[in-house]
């Protein structure tokens, strides 16, 4: 208590100010929609925490799944296939940020069984090499990469490729391939290449695993009638160099060559990931604005009832800007008050989404991620300690900017009018 009133006067009467009246109904009202306000804004700040911990944990989860299949960089030959890979490797891998090299061949058809037809990406791969750049190797839910082999035509699919064409391990499908037309012009029939299924893996990204299917790169090669790999899978020890170590290959690699790094890959699902993440900032700031400009009713209100108080303070010889102070520590103590708890509550539901919403699906029966529409199925969740200070400072500058307008009308109370009728 000794602390509290070595304040200054201004502060203590501001919190005064703050406590609930209990005199009149006046004061009890205005007590009521000071506690909306402080509700408001809690709200809103516990809103915008839990979406935007939403938002960077699908943005981050998503970002996992596909690396987990796609390469940090890759590297084409502008002539189309890469026949001398490894010379292009060992060179790549002088790079220090370089962890690891493989080949690749990606050939486009359609995948059919049973009069069932669905596109497929077919990536012709060196097992032992593939499992340095990719984690494909340890998402198998049935069979192994190990099983592709030169010669067998053997082919590793999708989970939900696979569930599509309803086939299992040992079965055989046909993939139906482009050909080039004839010299007169006219198209040619489709090629047919049969493929026996020896595993299936889950990515646990919906695009991956319903269009994505695994060979080996000699048959990938035979079956598309190219001369050799495409090109190059890299791995990097941080991803989050690749922009940077692309730039660096191009200038030191030798060869008429192309790379792209993974943001590139999937530039515009990031950008659309993070336009979605600044639209969401501003609207729901907006339900924070909306909750602290509630404090300018609140206050003038306050202002309105105090000016007896005002004036009795003007005449012992408080000065204009004291009053100002006054109502400012008042509207901005509710500011920090409904930021506490909206922080509170927002960082608590964002660090237990992946049981609140499980929960919440149970007892509705309902599923709020379709893997087919957003490509995972669970809400996933990071909070990230900067978006919640940002957030909360912007909850109490609202709140601030909102005190500014009626503090500034208490301080230009005339105390010969505000006491002429008490």
């Amino acid at each position: 208590m000794s602390i509290i009133y070595k304040l200054p006067y201004e502060a203590l009467v501001g919190l005064r100010y703050t406590r609930a009246g209990k005199r009149s109904g006046r004061n009890r009202f205005i007590s009521f929609i000071s506690m909306i306000s402080v509700a408001g804004i809690a709200l809103g700040v516990a809103a915008l925490i839990v979406v935007l911990s939403v938002m960077n944990g699908f943005q981050k989860e998503v970002t996992d799944r596909m690396l987990s299949v796609l390469a940090h960089v890759e590297v084409y030959d502008v002539r189309g296939a890469m026949p001398d890979w490894r010379a292009v490797g060992r060179e790549a891998v002088r790079n220090p940020q370089v962890a690891a090299v493989a080949p690749f061949a990606d050939v486009q058809g359609m995948l059919l069984r049973d009069g069932v037809m669905k596109p497929a990406l077919l990536r012709g791969i060196l097992p032992a090499e593939e499992a340095k750049v990719s984690e494909v190797a340890h998402q198998m839910r049935q069979g192994s990469l190990d099983k592709l082999t030169p010669g067998s035509m053997n082919i590793v699919l999708g989970s939900a490729l696979a569930k599509s064409l309803d086939v299992t391990v040992g079965e055989r499908v046909t993939m139906l391939l482009g050909s080039v037309g004839q010299a007169g012009g006219a198209p040619a029939a489709p090629r047919t290449q049969t493929f026996t299924v020896v595993g299936v893996f889950e990515a646990g990204h919906y695009e991956f695993d319903s269009t994505l299917a695994f060979a080996y790169i000699d048959d990938a090669i035979q079956a598309a009638r190219i001369e050799g790999p495409a090109g190059v899978r890299l791995r990097l020890r941080d991803m989050h160099q690749a922009p940077r170590v692309a730039a660096e290959l191009r200038r030191s690699l030798a060869g008429e060559l192309v790379l792209r790094d993974w943001s590139q890959v999937n530039s515009v699902w990031f950008a659309a990931v993070q336009s979605q993440k600044r639209m969401m900032f501003i609207i729901l700031a907006m339900i924070i604005a909306v909750a602290a400009f509630n404090l300018v009713s609140t206050l003038v209100m306050t202002v309105k009832d105090k000016q007896s108080d005002i004036a009795i303070l003007r005449t012992l010889g408080a000065s204009p800007r004291s009053i100002m102070k006054i109502f400012i520590v008042q509207g901005t103590l509710v500011g920090l008050l409904g930021s506490a708890l909206g922080v509170l509550l927002g960082v608590t539901v964002a660090l237990n989404v992946d049981v609140i919403v499980p929960f919440i699906e149970r007892l509705f029966g309902i599923q709020f991620l379709s893997k087919e529409i957003y490509l995972i199925s669970e809400i996933p969740s990071e909070l990230r300690w900067p978006d919640v200070l940002s957030i909360g400072g912007l909850a109490v500058l609202l709140a601030f900017l909102s005190t500014l307008y009626p503090s500034w009308a208490a301080a230009r109370v005339k105390p010969a009018q505000a006491l002429r009728y008490e």
